[in-house]
C-alpha cells in the first residue's frame, strides 16, 4: 500500500463558522495545527462533529483544498465523504483521493431506511469502482444512533473480501462496546476504531486501531497519553480520567458543548457558532460545563 492504514487517535475536527455562518478556513487551519501539535495521529475532517452534513459539497472541497494548500500533510487527513447521493459521495471521495488524503471516512447513504445489504454494497461499490484508484483507502462509518442505517457484519465481510486493498477499516460509533468487541473478534487485522475515547483502552487491548473521537478536539493530549501508555500500569487510571471528561461534556448537546470549550480555549466567541438546526449552548449550560470541567482540573493547555 502506498498510503499507510491509520492507527491511533484521530480528531473529527469541529468546523468553525463566521458571523454569516459561512465556514471559517482560517480558524479551522489554526485548530488543525494545534491538534497535530498535541500529538493526534490524524484529522477526520467533515465527520459528525464537524457538522459535515450541514456543509455543501463545494464547501467541503474548498476547505479541504485550503488545508492541503497551506501545508497540512494530506496523508494525515481522513475526510468524511459519505452522502445520501452516491454522486456526491463519489465527487468528495475522488477529490480527497486526488489531493493525496490518507483515506476517506464513508457513511452509508442514510436517508432511506430499511434498505438491504445488497443496496448498501452497491452504494459503496459504485463509489470505489468509479473512483478507480489503487491509492483509495476507505474507512466505513457505522453510526446507527444518528444515521439509522447500520453496517452488518455480512456487509463488512463482503466489502473487505471484494476490495481488500481499499476497504481497510471502520469507525464504530454504535456507542455499544459489545458491538465493537464483536467486530474485533470477527475481523482481526481490520483497522477498527471506537467512536469514543471511553472505549479506547478496551479497543487497544482487543487489537483495535484506536479511536476517532469528538473529545479529541478538546482533550487530545490526554487521549494520546493513553494511546502511548495503554499497556502500562497507568492504563486504567488514564482511561478513567478520559471517561470522566467525556461524560462531563456529553452531559450537554455534544457539538455545541465542544464548541463552547473551544471558544473558552481560544478566547474567541466565534467558535460558539453552529449551523442550524443546531443551536449554541445556552449560557447556563456553558456555566455548568465550565464548572464540571474545573472540578476535574481540566485544561486544554496553551492555544496554538
Amino acid at each position: 500500500m502506498t498510503r499507510p492504514v491509520f492507527r491511533g487517535v484521530l480528531a473529527p475536527v469541529a468546523t468553525p463558522f463566521r458571523a454569516d455562518l459561512s465556514p471559517d478556513p482560517e480558524r479551522l487551519l489554526r485548530h488543525c495545527r494545534w491538534l497535530l501539535g498535541q500529538g493526534v495521529d490524524g484529522l477526520a475532517v467533515f465527520g459528525t462533529t464537524s457538522e459535515a452534513n450541514s456543509l455543501s459539497v463545494p464547501e467541503r472541497m474548498g476547505l479541504l483544498e485550503y488545508l492541503v494548500e497551506r501545508g497540512l500533510d494530506a496523508v494525515r487527513l481522513m475526510p468524511g465523504t459519505g452522502c445520501c447521493a452516491y454522486t456526491d459521495t463519489l465527487t468528495l471521495t475522488a477529490h480527497a483521493n486526488g489531493l493525496g488524503c490518507g483515506g476517506t471516512l464513508m457513511l452509508p447513504p442514510f436517508y432511506y431506511k430499511g434498505v438491504s445489504d445488497e443496496g448498501l454494497f452497491a452504494a459503496y461499490a459504485e463509489v470505489i469502482e468509479r473512483t478507480a484508484s489503487d491509492d483509495l483507502r476507505v474507512y466505513l462509518y457505522h453510526i446507527p444512533p444518528i444515521a439509522q442505517v447500520g453496517l452488518s457484519s455480512g456487509l463488512i465481510r463482503r466489502l473487505i473480501t471484494t476490495y481488500p486493498e481499499t476497504v481497510v477499516g471502520i469507525k464504530d460509533s454504535s456507542g455499544d462496546w459489545r458491538h465493537t468487541a464483536t467486530l474485533l473478534k470477527e475481523f482481526p487485522g481490520f483497522a477498527i476504531f471506537s467512536g469514543s475515547d471511553e472505549f479506547l483502552l478496551d479497543t487497544l487491548r482487543g487489537g483495535g486501531a484506536g479511536c476517532i473521537t469528538a473529545t479529541a478536539n478538546v482533550n487530545p493530549a490526554a487521549i494520546c497519553r493513553l494511546r502511548d501508555a495503554w499497556q502500562s500500569d497507568d492504563g486504567e487510571r488514564l482511561q478513567a480520567a478520559l471517561s470522566k471528561t467525556r461524560q462531563a461534556i456529553q452531559a450537554h448537546p455534544l457539538i455545541p458543548a465542544l464548541k463552547s470549550v473551544l471558544a473558552d480555549h481560544y478566547g474567541d466567541d466565534g467558535w460558539r457558532r453552529v449551523r442550524p438546526p443546531l443551536v449554541p449552548l445556552a449560557p447556563e449550560s456553558r456555566t455548568a460545563l465550565r464548572q464540571a470541567l474545573n472540578n476535574l482540573d481540566f485544561s486544554m493547555g496553551t492555544p496554538g
